[in-house]
C-alpha cells in the first residue's frame, strides 16, 4: 500500500541518503543557515522546505549538513529523525537562551549537558522518568573548543550544566498572563533554586530523540540575556549574536572528525 513516507526524499527535510553529512548542525532560524554554512568548505544549499533550510558542505574532508529546525521541539524531532534517516548520526544544535542562574551574562555561551523537560516532544520518545542528557563527547568538544573562544569577562564566559526546555516562550517571560501562571512560576524558581542554566526551547527534545535512536547530540547556547539579573537590578548585556556559538560548534565538530 501507498504511503506518504515512500518517496526518496524524507517527506519534511526533502533530503536523501547522500544528500547529509555524518555530523550535522541544527540552528532554528533558516536564515542562520547559510551564515552557518560559510565556515565549512563548498557548501551549497540541498533543500528548503517550510522551517527546514538544509546546506551541506565539508570540514577537514568529512561532509557537515546544517539544517534549520524552526521553534519548538515538534519540528527539531522531525529534523533529526529524517536527517538520521539520511545518515547523520553526530548533532549539535548552535541556539539562543534566556538567562537563569545570575552567574549567566547575556553574551556567555552555555553548554548543555541535560534538559529539564518542560516540553511535550520528549514523551513521545523516553519515559517520564528518564533524563534527556547530552552525548559526553559532544559535551567535551564543545567545552573545549569554548574555552579556547572565551576571555571570562563579563558576557564572555562559558558555563556547563543543566537547561530547561519549554513549549511556551511566553510562559516564560508573561507568566501572569496564562491561567496557569502560578505553576508556571512555582516551577520556574524551582528550576532557579536547582542552578539551572538558561532557557531554551529544543534541547530535551532533540537529546531525547538521541537516546532513543542511539546518536550523539549536543547543544551550544547563546544567553542573549538573563531576565533572573533583570529582576534582581543586576547589570546585563543584551545580544543576539551568535558568531561565537557558531565558531565553538565548528571547532567542535572539527574536534569530534579528528577523535573519530
Amino acid at each position: 500500500m501507498a504511503s506518504i513516507m515512500d518517496g526518496e526524499r524524507q517527506f519534511h527535510i526533502r533530503t536523501k541518503k547522500g544528500e547529509v553529512g555524518r555530523y550535522c548542525i541544527l540552528t532554528g532560524d533558516p536564515d542562520r543557515v547559510p551564515k552557518i554554512a560559510a565556515y565549512l568548505d563548498n557548501a551549497k544549499q540541498i533543500s528548503k522546505n517550510r522551517e527546514y533550510n538544509v546546506y551541506t558542505g565539508t570540514l577537514d574532508g568529512e561532509a557537515v549538513t546544517v539544517c534549520s529546525t524552526g521553534i519548538g521541539g515538534p519540528s527539531a524531532a522531525i529534523a533529526v529523525e529524517e536527517l538520521i534517516k539520511c545518515g547523520a548520526d553526530t548533532f549539535i544544535r548552535i541556539g539562543t537562551s534566556g538567562g537563569v542562574d545570575l552567574k549567566v551574562v547575556g553574551g556567555d555561551l552555555v553548554i548543555a549537558n541535560s534538559a529539564i523537560r518542560s516540553e511535550g516532544t520528549s514523551y513521545e520518545y523516553l519515559p517520564s522518568g528518564y533524563p534527556a542528557v547530552a552525548d559526553y563527547e559532544v559535551v567535551k568538544a564543545l567545552k573545549d573548543t569554548a574555552d579556547e573562544l572565551s576571555t571570562g569577562d563579563f558576557g564572555n564566559s562559558c558555563h556547563v550544566g543543566v537547561v530547561h526546555s519549554k513549549d511556551s516562550f511566553y510562559g516564560e517571560v508573561e507568566p501572569d498572563a496564562a491561567p496557569v501562571g502560578e505553576d508556571i512560576k512555582y516551577r520556574w524558581d524551582a528550576y532557579l533554586k536547582c542552578g539551572c542554566l538558561t532557557s531554551e526551547m529544543e534541547c530535551a527534545a532533540i537529546f531525547s530523540v538521541g537516546i532513543a535512536r542511539r546518536v550523539r547530540c549536543g547543544a551550544v547556547l547563546t544567553a542573549i540575556w538573563n531576565v533572573e539579573r533583570s529582576k534582581a537590578g543586576l547589570p546585563d548585556n543584551i545580544t543576539e549574536d551568535s558568531t561565537r556559538a557558531i565558531k565553538c560548534a565548528i571547532g567542535a565538530i572539527k574536534k569530534l572528525i579528528k577523535n573519530d
